[in-house]
């Protein structure tokens, strides 16, 4: 497919516009995010609110007008403690390795204390007073069944290419039992020890639930005029937070998409056309179920607002394409990402991108969501010297052509059909 041609003014203003994006400062953005005092941005944390506070005085340094938005984010679950857990096969024991050997299942009930007992399999024998390992091809809902009076359950899980376990706060409920995750190596180990009726395990689980207040950030650079395009960029800004003794920097999730949106913002306040909006939302509580943008979507719809959405989650280590998820009625902004990525020479193609863009297009708006790489997704290898710079830079360059191409009389617009006679 040839690219369109532009109108020479769109192409003189693309130039421009795409000649000023900084990848040293998305570098800087993204190392910024991702330092010691900010503990991850875990959503209701003081790292979350050190990092807000922040990114404020980066919005107001290049002009926004700043607002804030608190809501609740309700039974969010938090480590409280770094559990202490061994095992026994009994022959040798050994001291399992929070992160990577063991982690606290979300379904855990909270038993801080370390409990003590034999292990057994879950569906074989007495359960009363051990540890049951669930084979793998159980449900938990199934091995509950087998679990009367047990300690807890111990369940298998597949670790990353880098040796942790994820971390997650959207999940399952607490049921009525310590749960804790084994890698596969181990809980493979754990289950024969089991089945012949050796091996013991001590462990406990310090997990929380609790109401915290998340706060998302509005900045505004211009208002649309009547009938004019409004353009609205946004990425969240939490991830899911340091357990102790445990760094989880959230560099590319989803620092990277946030030093994208800061860095095409600053390019686009003073390229865009006269009368086309401009703001950004930086998003709170997306690992907790995107709740940000549920909150700020929920309130562009009772407003009657329709802004055209450009989220970006994740801009870490581009792998041959962008992934690229279009929702709403999205038909003009998919030809103008199209034509741009084309301008750009950045590849897209058509994938999940299971983000704060599923909210906005859920409420009727124009949305798309743009990923690039998670490298040490959920983990403590989530480091900004893992975000690649070229990789910012590309998704930022899209980013900007987008907006401009979609908010211009030049941009590609999708046909309508038809209207049948009445």
């Amino acid at each position: 497919m040839n690219t369109p041609t532009l109108a020479a003014a769109i192409r003189e203003r693309l130039r421009a516009a795409l000649g000023g994006v900084s990848g040293e400062r998305m570098t800087a953005t993204v190392a910024a995010l991702a330092s010691e005092p900010f503990t991850g941005r875990r959503v209701g944390s003081a790292g979350g609110a050190a990092a807000r506070a922040w990114l404020a005085r980066h919005l107001e340094d290049t002009g926004a007008v700043v607002s804030f938005e608190p809501f609740t984010a309700p039974f969010v679950p938090e480590v409280y403690a770094q559990p202490t857990v061994s095992w026994s096969d009994g022959t040798t024991e050994r001291r399992l390795a929070f992160g990577r050997d063991v982690a606290v299942h979300l379904a855990s009930a909270d038993q801080p204390l370390v409990r003590h007992g034999a292990l057994a399999v879950a569906g074989a024998g007495d359960p009363a007073g051990r540890w049951l390992v669930v084979p793998p091809d159980m449900r938990l809902f199934d091995a509950y069944g087998h679990a009367h009076g047990a300690l807890g359950l111990l369940v298998g899980r597949g670790v990353d290419a880098d040796g942790w376990h994820y971390t997650m706060l959207a999940g399952p409920n607490p049921g009525p039992l310590p749960i804790l995750t084994l890698d596969t190596v181990t809980h493979a180990a754990a289950q024969a020890a089991a089945a012949v009726g050796v091996g013991r395990l001590a462990g406990g689980t310090p997990i929380r639930r609790r109401d915290v207040t998340a706060t998302n950030i509005h900045g505004r650079w211009r208002a649309a005029a009547d009938g004019g395009a409004d353009l609205l960029l946004t990425a969240h800004y939490d991830g899911v937070g340091d357990h102790p003794g445990l760094r989880q920097p959230a560099a590319a999730d989803n620092g990277s998409g946030v030093a994208v949106v800061l860095e095409a913002a600053r390019t686009l306040a003073a390229t865009l056309p006269d009368g086309v909006g401009l703001s950004v939302a930086l998003l709170d509580g997306e690992e907790a179920g995107a709740l940000g943008s549920a909150h700020h979507a929920a309130q562009l719809r009772a407003a009657g607002a329709a802004p055209t959405v450009i989220n970006v989650d994740g801009a870490g280590h581009l792998h041959k394409a962008a992934a690229v998820e279009a929702g709403g009625p999205a038909h003009a902004l998919l030809a103008a990402l199209d034509q741009a990525g084309r301008h750009t020479g950045l590849p897209l193609v058509a994938g999940p991108v299971a983000s704060d863009n599923r909210r906005y297009a859920a409420a009727g708006l124009a949305a798309v969501g743009i990923g690039a790489g998670m490298a040490g997704y959920h983990s403590p290898a989530d480091t900004p010297d893992r975000v690649d710079q070229a990789t910012l830079t590309a998704v930022a360059r899209l980013v900007v052509a987008t907006a401009l191409l979609v908010t211009t009389d030049s941009a590609p617009r999708a046909r309508r059909p038809a209207r049948r006679p009445r």
